[in-house]
């Protein structure tokens, strides 16, 4: 039988507050508490309190043949032990079913993997010790990267960690005529199997389920089995990845979205061949066709499927470098609010908020930024940095002190 892999990213950052230049030295608490908590309670009724309940109905409905993973950050698993508890369990009795995947990632959603391989290892070492803490003891077996960045060297990095799959996007440019319903190998170590978003059918759900002007508007569970009966029988996996506040957020209640993914299994069960699979059944019952050659890393994000919603500008760049010129001298501190603050200024959306893009993905940047420029952006995370970078100085000094 051939599979759909539904996969759905959980995220929310610990955003920053207001922090002014003379704030450097004498504010040394960078988070806007009060708005992480709101949006996280918003976004639990709106979205994953809903969805989660409609999950595991389905599950129950058709005895485990309804499948479906998550990756949920580290900073939002921490988010929801201190602002919704309810959700973190209505997550957990969804594992607790056994036909619900947890995926390992990167703990505070981070760009590490492009930048240190000691830190990625230490972050996603972070966020598995989270997993275990937070579903009795769960082993993570499939990594998905931020944002799906994947890269040949990236991959090689996860399988070195003992992983037996990764999932990336379908891009384009890298697949040219091949398609993404099979299961692929990493370029450099052949041993981890690599699943490819098909973005097609993902973001007709995704981004244009409730877009009024697209041509195939609206979309209904019998027009998408039949998009799904087109893919040619050789073709064996279906890799339906997206954010899970697709659900409820992006797209709304109001727009069927629930009612659309409701039908959805029986739909597939009744007029397909389709089953469904988490994405390790995915890597262990496909044989991979071909190694997939990745030399430059590419994402999720945006038409370009590349690092730009992140590194396109000089802004980006200047604070990522920034950043990271600490890490030898952080992880020699042993201090929980470093260690803390190091972990959380790592999280992508902050230099996601500094993206100057503009025309179609422009639009999608300045929904989920809660700046007004991304030049205030960069202001706001720079003052920040400042004031972190007198923190490790004044820490150095007194470990220097102390060694006297």
């Amino acid at each position: 039988m051939r599979n759909i892999c539904f996969y759905f990213q959980v995220h929310q950052p610990l955003r920053i507050k207001p922090y002014r230049f003379f704030d450097i030295g004498e504010d040394h608490y960078y988070w806007d508490d009060y708005s992480n908590k709101s949006i996280i309670r918003k976004v639990a009724q709106k979205c994953y309190l809903p969805m989660n309940a409609l999950l595991l109905e389905l599950i129950h409905a058709y005895k485990g043949q309804f499948k479906v993973a998550f990756s949920i950050s580290g900073v939002c698993l921490d988010q929801f032990e201190a602002y919704a508890p309810d959700v973190l369990e209505s997550f957990r009795k969804l594992v607790a079913t056994g036909h619900v995947e947890m995926l390992s990632e990167t703990d505070a959603h981070a760009l590490c993997s492009l930048k240190s391989k000691s830190e990625f290892e230490r972050m996603v070492g972070r966020h598995k010790d989270k997993l275990k803490k937070h579903f009795d003891g769960y082993e993570p077996k499939v990594f998905r990267n931020t944002e799906l960045i994947y890269s040949d060297k990236i991959g090689a990095m996860v399988a070195e960690m003992g992983f037996e799959g990764m999932l990336t996007e379908g891009a384009k440019h890298i697949l040219g005529w091949k398609s993404p319903n099979f299961v692929y190998q990493n370029a450099i170590d052949p041993n981890l199997k690599v699943l490819l978003k098909n973005f097609q059918l993902s973001d007709d759900i995704a981004f244009r389920f409730s877009n009024k002007t697209w041509n195939d508007y609206p979309l209904t569970t019998e027009k998408f089995v039949t998009w799904i009966n087109a893919i040619p029988k050789e073709q064996e996996v279906l890799n339906l990845f997206m954010d899970y506040e697709t659900f409820g957020e992006h797209q709304w209640a109001e727009t069927g979205i629930f009612e659309f993914m409701r039908a959805l299994p029986g739909a597939v069960f009744k007029y397909t061949n389709f089953g469904f699979a988490t994405p390790t059944e995915a890597v262990r019952q496909g044989t991979p066709v071909a190694k997939i050659h990745v030399p430059t890393p590419i994402s999720w994000a945006d038409e370009e499927r590349d690092l730009t919603a992140w590194l396109g500008n000089d802004l980006q760049k200047e604070a990522f470098t920034k950043l990271y010129e600490l890490e030898s001298k952080v992880v020699k501190i042993d201090d929980p609010d470093i260690q803390r603050d190091w972990n959380c200024l790592q999280t992508s959306d902050h230099f996601y908020y500094m993206s100057t893009k503009a025309l179609s993905d422009g639009a999608v940047h300045t929904y989920f930024s809660h700046y007004d420029t991304p030049y205030d952006a960069f202001i706001n995370y720079m003052n920040v940095l400042s004031d972190f970078i007198l923190r490790v100085k004044n820490k150095e000094k007194e470990l220097a002190e102390a060694a006297e």
